[in-house]
């Protein structure tokens, strides 16, 4: 289940920045994110207990890159 989690999450992010950068056009500067790693697979943990994992996304365009409404599975 957790395993779900954690690609849910991926899923959700990489949907949310393609969309963010998808809404430029081509003569304005773009953002373009990058994930250096897009999926992290927890190892067993207690029912209930909180995992954490940070993901980084790095901007490799020109313009600000925005991250809005990220959300978990």
């Amino acid at each position: 289940m957790k395993l779900r989690t954690s690609a849910v999450l991926s899923v959700a992010l990489l949907l949310t920045l393609f969309a963010s950068v998808c809404l430029g056009t081509q003569d304005q500067p773009l953002a373009s994110a990058f994930f250096p790693e897009t999926s992290y697979e927890f190892a067993p943990v207690l029912d209930g207990a909180k995992v954490v994992h940070e993901f980084v996304i790095q901007n490799n365009g020109t313009a600000m890159l925005k991250v809005q409404k990220v959300k978990t599975g």
